[in-house]
């Protein structure tokens, strides 16, 4: 991601390398650390402290204010010092949550708003192994360790310590912590909030409440259902993945070889990893959801320019016809531009009927380079 020339807010999971964005490209007149307890307690007794020093820095200046969350007061300040000093801000946190829930208005269109993922396979190069990223994922804080179990279990843990209990998300921790391991159940699956209240042992509103910190968190999203009617019976419920397929095994404790029924899934997961990367990075397309009637889906629908593009994902190595149901049965879309299936590895063709198929790492070029929405 190139580095924004405005005032920006950056938000990510822990552990996807906002830090180390930020210092290699970033070189401000001012750096607040609001993880540092010193620093929140002098800012939180004395907001105005921040306004003193920011008027002792010269106009234009860069400030990087990191964990922005934890004190979204302070967002008054840098909305006059963008205002009336011209100073640029990058604002860093995991999470927008709490500053939604204080009624902060982002600044009011004043910062851009980017979004962290784990690494795309281009970012990796050479060192990409698909098979690798569907049990290990691609966190930077997973791929820089030589022992990336126990990383991704020190990460789950730590989440729990300090983006739910020190925040103060929720207030049974036991429950949600039963909650994540039925929702690890869940990757790239169609919810039903009834029965997963049922598996965790609490009321459907209180699973509703713990599936919004796990996307205010971004740690998994949940992909609603197109609403442009094609077809009679279509699903409501939206499908749910984690952002990341190490967070899912370490929160099954399963590190073993894939099952084949997940495996789809978890290719899924990773697809519409990349899709949202490059959605925030370069802003490829302007929406995302899935569809599907009675009986076959597409995994992803997406939005550009007022145009449809239909995405399947299929983990089988091998294309087959009969694996294109949904694809087909989107065809009466209106202002339906494109059909896409996905495979990890396979030579590029297109179907009698105009689907054309990809590899993954063909996928992600022509995406990345926005060849993807061409009529080609």
């Amino acid at each position: 991601m190139p580095l924004p020339e405005s005032s920006f807010f950056l938000f990510g999971a822990r552990g996807t390398g906002k830090t180390t964005f930020l210092e290699e490209h970033l070189r401000p007149a001012l750096l607040i650390e609001l993880l540092s307890q010193e620093n929140y307690l002098n800012y939180a007794t004395d907001p105005a402290l921040l306004r003193r020093e920011l008027l002792a820095l010269p106009d234009r200046s860069w400030v990087w204010i990191d964990e922005i969350q934890r004190l979204p007061p302070l967002l008054n300040e840098v909305h006059w010092a963008i205002e009336k000093k011209k100073l640029k801000f990058a604002l860093s946190g995991s999470s927008a949550r709490k500053l939604r829930r204080a009624g902060v208005n982002l600044l009011a269109g004043r910062a851009l708003s980017r979004t962290f993922f784990p690494f795309l396979p281009s970012e990796l190069g050479r060192d990409f192994k698909l098979e690798e990223a569907l049990i290990w994922g691609t966190l930077p804080l997973v791929m820089s360790s030589p022992h990336r179990k126990e990383t991704l279990k020190a990460y789950v843990h730590s989440y729990l310590r300090e983006e739910v209990q020190a925040e103060a998300l929720v207030k049974d921790l036991p429950s949600f912590a039963r909650f994540l391991k039925v929702a690890a159940l869940l990757h790239g699956k169609e919810l039903s909030l009834s029965a997963v209240a049922r598996d965790v042992g609490v009321k459907r509103p209180t699973v509703e409440n713990y599936f919004s910190i796990l996307e205010d968190t971004l740690l998994a999203t949940l992909l609603r259902p197109l609403d442009a009617s094609v077809r009679v019976k279509e699903r409501t419920h939206p499908k749910f993945y984690w952002f990341d397929a190490g967070i899912v095994h370490a929160l099954r404790e399963d590190w073993g070889a894939l099952h084949p029924a997940d495996r789809g899934h978890f290719f899924e997961g990773l697809v519409l990893m990349v899709l949202r990367a490059c959605q925030s990075y370069i802003g490829a397309f302007d929406e995302i959801h899935y569809w599907a009637s009675a009986d076959v889906e597409v995994d992803f629908v997406i939005k550009k320019d007022g145009e449809y593009f239909a995405i399947e994902a299929k983990s089988s190595e091998r294309h087959r016809p009969g694996e294109l149901g949904g694809l087909r049965a989107i065809a009466d879309l209106p202002r339906l531009r494109k059909r896409i299936v996905v495979h990890p590895d396979i030579k590029t063709q297109k179907t009698e009927d105009g689907i054309l198929v990809l590899g993954f790492a063909e996928f992600c070029r022509r995406l990345e380079s926005g060849q993807l929405w061409s009529r080609n």
